[in-house]
Order: structure tokens, then C-alpha cells, then sequence
């Protein structure tokens, strides 16, 4: 891959991925994006735990994928800035072998590129600069570093809900699954509002809402938080593993024995292909 090059990131305009780095406690983010992250708190504070939740369901599934399905390729879209224990990482502990593919097409992440690009000497790690509304182009580059002839996980965490329906948001997801090998597997997480809703009055707008009315007024991309219906029909025609289609925290939660975890407003899913 040609190194990374230098590209415009405009510190005046908030960004989602800055935004959520911020919600994680990072400090890859600029002041508009916290002043931005600390609003959408306000009215929606759960968002910090969907976060957090977010990235610790990535843990347990890399782990489920590659230490007990035998994964070893993964095609992880909507990557998001580096962080401890990305994808690559924590995969490549289990299997020294094992080939990541990143996408994103955030000039921030692009500039972060080559933390991302890290590998085993035994596996190997490559990023895509691409939009997930463009399968093909994602499937084309990411075949220069993956064989997607053999079993592969998509993951897509957090990044469908950017997708308007009028872009067909499943059947995009279709589209990246008809070009995987069987035995292949799908991830989806994604937020949604109905545990708010069902605690609001019908003519209330929940803190989701507004706090996306705040995120597209200050000047981010909306977000679109659907329901768990709508997630679960990402994975039509495809394996789906138990526990089902569930709020985030309760996929395999780690010594589920000691403490049920709270449910939040972001559902899960994992399926294969057969």
C-alpha cells in the first residue's frame, strides 16, 4: 500500500469519529468535537456507555471469531481512529496469521493510517480509503490483501446508522456478503431508540433524537438509529448464532453469571454464511 498522504482535516467543523473518540476518553479530537461530544452528553448521556459497550462487544466478538470459529480474515468498514486493542490487534494475539482489512473515508482516520498498519510478521494489516455505499470498490481493494475466495468476517460496528434509507442500507450489506465465501460471517452493531422511546411520551423527542438534531446543527452527518427489526434483517438468509439479535451488552457478555448487564439503545448481531 502507497503511504498515506497528507490530507485537509477542517478543526472547525466536528467529526463523528473525533466525536466518539472523545466519548471514549481519547484525545485524538479538537475543541468543536468535544464542545459538540459534551452537548450531545447533556441530552443523551447514555451515549458514553453505548460507546464503550460498542468497543467492548468488538473485543468479545474478534475473540469469538477468531479463537473459536477459526477465522483468520477479517474486512473490518467504518474503522474509526485507533484506539487500544483494535481489531488487528487483538485478532493477531489469538492467530499471528490472521489478515485485516480496514475501510474509512475520514480524512482523520486516513491520516492515522499508518498506526493502523501495524501487523505480525505473519499476518498482515492494509487500509482502504473507501465509502461503504461503494461495495465494489471496497471489495476490489480489499481482495489485494484478503482472498475472498476463503472465509471472511465483515464487521460493520457503528457505521450502517450513516447510511440513509435511500441508499438501501441492506442492500448494501447483501451486496458485501454475496462476494464472501461461504462460511463467511457478518457483524452488525448499531444504535437504536426504542428502549428511550418506550419511556418517553408518545409526542416527546427522545435524547437521541435531539442529540442528533444538535450533531447535524453544529454541522456532523446525521445519524439514522433504527430499529431492531430493521438490524435483524441484515442477516436474512445467513446463520444467525445465539444469543440472536440483542442490545449490545447482552452478546456474550463477559461472566454473565456474576451480573446481568443493562440493556442500551445499540443492538448486535453475528451470522454466517452457509
Amino acid at each position: 500500500m502507497d503511504t498515506p498522504s497528507i490530507v485537509s482535516i477542517d478543526t472547525q467543523r466536528p467529526h463523528q469519529a473525533r466525536i466518539w473518540n472523545h466519548w471514549l476518553g481519547g484525545k485524538e479530537n479538537y475543541p468543536i468535537d468535544r464542545s459538540v461530544g459534551d452537548k450531545v452528553m447533556e441530552v443523551f448521556p447514555e451515549i458514553v456507555d453505548i460507546a464503550r459497550h460498542t468497543r467492548a462487544f468488538l473485543l468479545r466478538v474478534t475473540h469469538f471469531l477468531v479463537a473459536e470459529q477459526g477465522i483468520r480474515q477479517v474486512l473490518d468498514i467504518g474503522t474509526g481512529l485507533p484506539t487500544a486493542d483494535n481489531t488487528h490487534e487483538v485478532a493477531q494475539r489469538i492467530a499471528p496469521e490472521t489478515r485485516v482489512v480496514y475501510v474509512d473515508n475520514d480524512p482523520l482516520v486516513l491520516s492515522h493510517a499508518r498506526a493502523l498498519l501495524t501487523s505480525t510478521a505473519e499476518g498482515a494489516t492494509d487500509y482502504v480509503d473507501a465509502d461503504v455505499r461503494d461495495p465494489a470498490a471496497i471489495l476490489e481493494q480489499a481482495a489485494r490483501t484478503l482472498d475472498l475466495d476463503q472465509p471472511v468476517a465483515l464487521m460493520l460496528l457503528g457505521v450502517m446508522g450513516n447510511v440513509p434509507d435511500a441508499d438501501d442500507p441492506q442492500g448494501i450489506v447483501r451486496t458485501l456478503m454475496a462476494e464472501l465465501a461461504p462460511g463467511s460471517w457478518l457483524v452488525v452493531n448499531d444504535g437504536t431508540d426504542v428502549l428511550e422511546r418506550a419511556q418517553a411520551a408518545p409526542a416527546d423527542e427522545t435524547g437521541r433524537a435531539e442529540a442528533i438534531r444538535l450533531y447535524v446543527e453544529a454541522g456532523a452527518l446525521p445519524y439514522f438509529a433504527r430499529t431492531p427489526e430493521f438490524i435483524a434483517g441484515y442477516f436474512a438468509g445467513l446463520d444467525l448464532v445465539e444469543p440472536g439479535v440483542v442490545s449490545t451488552p447482552l452478546w456474550r457478555p463477559d461472566l454473565p453469571e456474576l451480573d446481568r448487564p443493562r440493556e442500551v439503545d445499540a443492538f448486535c448481531g453475528v451470522a454466517r454464511k452457509p
